[in-house]
């Protein structure tokens, strides 16, 4: 092909493609021209890519970045499936195999333990508007009064989290995520939108999730607990509530007991997992925890000590 019909096909300058020629050369593609009003651009016979450049690691961390179930629930599974017949079949044999074995002995499951499905069934409808860059109607469903909500929403990406979906979106004065699990309508509308030049998914949602985390727990208790109860907090409670607690212990006394703070939501929520460490803690505060602890020790008594 000539510079022209080569410039014409890919959308692109002359100057470009001359630029392009060299450099594909200088990369070791074994292209070259011939000269004359027939000649043109040409490829020796029988080269085809084989991804060199490529490591036995790099090729490996490919297949394992592929998530099946994930795509599936996009749209996107069949064409995963054709991406990785693509890329099997470019690599060199020795690459091929090592890919197949770490296939063969890594698996990837995002979701974490005792989660069934979650259902989403406008995942599709809200990853299209993100794609596109086209404004977002949803009807959304919430935790506050009024319980169901209508935005206009400017969608920037999703995410997913320990196998929940997650919209980020903007509208008129902030940028947040709505779970899609609670997306009872979604319409994507024919207006384009334009996203934020300096907008960065992943500096965004790691900076909102810890906002998140920290905003969820509004009152602490003073509890008092053995050193091995607060090692157990790490297996047993979310991590903000472990992180806090072991960060505020005090030392132990001469019989293994510390004082430490630990964050919770509402005395409700204290009471359900602080219950988790038994008799290894005891609440101090705030009252009204403590009163609730009292109470179900009384009841625990009344109910298992009988004669």
């Amino acid at each position: 092909m000539t510079a022209d019909q080569l410039a014409a096909e890919l959308e692109v300058s002359v100057r470009t493609v001359y630029r392009d020629v060299e450099a594909l050369g200088a990369a070791g593609v074994p292209i070259y021209a011939d000269r004359g009003p027939t000649g043109g651009y040409q490829l020796l016979d029988g080269y085809r890519t084989r991804l060199t450049g490529l490591t036995g690691d790099e090729a490996g961390s490919l297949f394992l970045a592929g998530m099946p179930g994930p795509a599936a629930e996009l749209g996107l599974g069949s064409v995963l499936a054709a991406a990785e017949l693509k890329l099997r079949a470019a690599l060199p044999d020795e690459l091929a195999g090592r890919a197949g074995r770490l296939r063969e002995r890594f698996h990837l499951d995002a979701p974490g333990w005792f989660r069934g499905d979650e259902p989403t069934p406008h995942l599709a409808t809200v990853a299209d508007a993100v794609w596109s860059d086209r404004r977002l109607s949803v009807r959304y469903r919430r935790w506050k009064a009024p319980r169901e909500v209508s935005r206009s929403l400017v969608p920037l990406g999703v995410v997913l989290k320990a196998g929940r979906w997650y919209l980020v979106a903007a509208t008129d004065d902030r940028v947040t995520a709505y779970r899609v699990a609670n997306i009872l309508e979604a319409v994507v509308l024919d207006e384009p939108v334009r996203r934020p030049a300096d907008f960065d998914l992943t500096t965004f949602w790691a900076e909102w999730t810890e906002r998140f985390e920290r905003s969820v727990y509004t009152g602490s208790a003073t509890v008092r607990m053995t050193a091995d109860a607060l090692r157990r907090m790490a297996f047993l409670f979310p991590p903000e509530m472990s992180r806090v607690a072991v960060a505020c212990a005090g030392e132990p006394d001469a019989d293994g007991w510390l004082e430490t703070t630990v964050p919770i939501e509402s005395i409700r929520h204290g009471h359900v997992e602080l219950l988790k460490l038994g008799a290894d803690a005891e609440v101090l505060g705030p009252p009204e925890l403590r009163d609730q602890f009292a109470a179900t020790a009384s009841g625990l008594a009344a109910r298992y000590l009988v004669d």
